[in-house]
């Protein structure tokens, strides 16, 4: 997976945080239903870092190149959400 971050904003989480929650294994990525992040074709992620932190972010994906717009650190609300389908997917 090749990762462009261009245009990713100064953030405290390094882009080697954010794209190890792309490997995964459990990551969660969808599309919005609808919104202006579903008009912009923009995904979501919620998945852990190798260090077991979990983030969410906001990108947009060609098919071979992912450029991430935005992370964060998940709230609780994400965490539960995650930590829900880990156990229904297991």
């Amino acid at each position: 997976m090749d990762f462009d971050w261009t245009l990713y904003p100064d953030s405290e989480l390094s882009p080697d945080d954010v794209s190890e929650t792309f490997e995964d294994p459990f990551s969660l990525r969808f599309l919005p239903d609808s919104g202006p992040i579903a008009d912009q074709s923009r995904f979501f992620c919620l998945g852990k870092s190798i260090k077991g932190q979990g983030l969410f972010s906001i990108y947009r994906s060609t098919g071979k190149v992912i450029t991430i717009l935005f992370a964060r650190p998940m709230t609780e609300d994400e965490d539960y959400f995650y930590r829900r389908m880990l156990k229904e997917s297991t």
